[in-house]
């Protein structure tokens, strides 16, 4: 009997063993969808995460995302929109994958008045997953075009939506949500255009993704400094990753996103985003660019999002594959 007992112990802790074994061998895949492969550009940016169940999630399609049938995306499930500004939500839209140049992407493709995070939504019937106000603007969009609005799905400062085993909620970041009229349209778009208005549609967000590997993820979406970048970011989700815009003027600039990196959430490393430069040139950083200020000032290793190389990395945000240094 002893025996039955100690063997029946010894398979449980092997299962055990295997189990967290395979958890920690798991990893997050993450494919920058830039305006040229393999660089890192001036209006990118767009990413799709993959959690190891194969759950797909695209962040801020924004420009250089070629509509709903760009090839680049293959299933989508969930698309995330930090704020409703034309460059994250995508009012207009590359013509093809790599038209343009780094320096001055295509854009030329109109894509309001439902917006490229709607049609990328439609197509593929993902859930649009949003914080504040913007999910009764998208369920809108939504049902106008025939989706189901059922799709559009709240996640407000606090919470957390578990949506195909990913864990999202958002956090909060300091920066404007105007829509602008084109969304709108008719008269009342008409007359806002007139006035030089924009509808407001609650505050921007950024994220917290939580995967299946355990890795937690922070976006920072367009934000400046913010105290929650310390005691909710770090403290309370303990984000080992961190996608940073460092665009200044309109979010942090390079010097204060390295701060946030490195004395707030200290994480394991760092992606660049939204830098509004051409950074790159044959995938190596341009000198006197905010991306190799960002680079020099960081304490954690930095991972360029160069578009179409995927990334791959581990429950503790470190980067097992894929990574440009």
């Amino acid at each position: 009997m002893q025996e039955k007992i100690v063997s029946t112990g010894l398979v449980v802790a092997l299962l055990s063993f295997y189990a967290i074994s395979a958890g920690a061998a798991a990893v997050v895949k993450i494919t920058p969808l830039g305006g040229q492969d393999g660089e890192f550009c001036k209006l990118d940016r767009a990413l799709i995460f993959e959690d190891p169940n194969g759950t797909r999630l695209l962040y801020d399609a924004g420009h250089t995302v070629a509509g709903a049938g760009d090839p680049r995306l293959g299933r989508i499930d969930v698309v995330l929109v930090s704020h409703v500004h034309g460059d994250h939500i995508g009012n207009r839209h590359t013509k093809a994958v790599n038209a343009g140049s780094c320096a001055q992407p295509d854009s030329s493709i109109d894509a309001t008045p439902n917006s490229s995070s709607v049609n990328i939504a439609l197509a593929s019937k993902a859930k649009i997953v949003t914080g504040s106000e913007m999910p009764r603007f998208f369920a809108g969009k939504l049902k106008a075009a025939g989706g189901d609005p059922k799709n559009s799905m709240l996640v407000r400062f606090g919470a957390m939506q578990t949506i195909d085993g990913v864990g999202i909620t958002t956090v909060p970041a300091v920066h404007s949500n105007g829509l602008a009229p084109e969304f709108i349209g008719g008269s009342l778009g008409e007359s806002m255009q007139a006035a030089g208005i924009t509808a407001y549609v609650g505050p921007p967000t950024g994220y917290i993704l939580k995967f299946t590997n355990g890795l937690v993820v922070y976006l920072s979406g367009d934000t400046g400094i913010t105290a929650e970048q310390d005691v909710v970011v770090r403290g309370y989700y303990d984000a080992k990753l961190v996608v940073m815009n460092i665009g200044d003027t309109f979010t942090t600039g390079p010097t204060e996103a390295a701060y946030v990196v490195n004395e707030l959430i200290k994480p394991a490393a760092v992606i660049p985003s939204h830098a509004n430069e051409q950074a790159t040139r044959d995938g190596k950083v341009l000198k006197g660019t905010r991306t190799a200020t960002f680079i020099n000032a960081s304490r954690v290793p930095v991972h360029l999002p160069l578009s179409g190389k995927t990334m791959s990395f581990d429950s503790m945000g470190k980067c097992v594959a894929g990574c440009k240094i």
